[in-house]
């Protein structure tokens, strides 16, 4: 399948490294304007360079903003006030018994998860009904349905997500633009190698930390490995192109057949 996004900009929040990373490669090797999305002005240049090194020929830049506050998302929309394929990554995500999750916490996730995504769809939906032409997806995940007793306030997030995804794919229906969540199973990032060293100790190799991981907290997953990055990104890669013109409204698995059920 040749998917070619020449003419069209994309930006990925939270695209520093793991899976937002992953997407922006993805999106740059189908030659779209992928902009890179990062708080550290520093890293978000370095992603950069890297990409352009990785890629020859490619057309990436970088946008440093915190779009997880209505401020930095005002100063993206200064910066960047065209964007045809709008990629919601960015997510924080940690281990909290659900007793001890304060007020605070809760808004902390519901605001970086969830409202950093609402206030981009917001900003750049108009211009792409406009336009007759938009890809918006959202990054969820299977804790959206599975909710992982050992981060509930994660699943939440994600849970709300599918949502807000079908809500905005109703507001747009018939002008072109489509809106879909992709639900990544679990993945190989470095804040996943982070949170599996949490559960099952740091003295074991990589490959069987891996295996006991998947065996004791994640039994479910028919593919029985973490999830590499790339084959997220190769999903969202095909929907923000004109093949995936009839998938709208989506909650779209990328999980390893994680999710125990026919449908999310």
């Amino acid at each position: 399948m040749n998917i070619d996004l020449s003419g069209r900009t994309a930006f990925v929040s939270g695209s520093t490294k793991g899976i937002g990373r992953a997407i922006a490669a993805g999106l740059a090797r189908a030659d779209a304007t992928t902009v890179v999305n990062g708080r550290d002005e520093e890293r978000v240049a370095a992603t950069v360079r890297a990409l352009l090194e990785e890629i020859p020929g490619a057309d990436v830049r970088g946008v440093a903003a915190d779009v997880a506050t209505a401020e930095g998302a005002r100063q993206l929309f200064d910066q960047l006030p065209v964007v045809d394929v709008l990629i919601n990554n960015l997510g924080i995500f940690g281990v909290k018994p659900v007793l001890e999750i304060d007020d605070e916490e809760w808004r902390r996730y519901f605001e970086v998860n969830v409202l950093s995504g609402i206030r981009l769809a917001r900003q750049y939906l108009p211009g792409m009904t406009e336009r007759g032409w938009g890809r918006v997806q959202f990054i969820a995940s299977d804790s959206a349905v599975v909710t992982p007793v050992e981060m509930v306030h994660y699943g939440m997030t994600k849970t709300a997500l599918l949502a807000v995804s079908r809500g905005y794919a109703k507001a747009v229906a018939g002008t072109g633009v489509t809106v879909n969540t992709v639900m990544a199973g679990p993945t190989h990032t470095e804040g996943v190698e982070d949170f599996l060293a949490e559960l099952v100790g740091t003295d074991l190799p990589w490959d069987e930390a891996q295996r006991r991981f998947m065996a004791e907290h994640r039994p479910n997953s028919l593919l029985r490995r973490l999830i590499e990055p790339e084959e997220i990104a190769n999903m969202v890669v095909y929907l923000s192109s004109e093949h995936a013109s009839a998938t709208t409204g989506g909650a779209v698995r990328v999980d390893g057949g994680y999710i125990d059920a026919v449908l999310p």
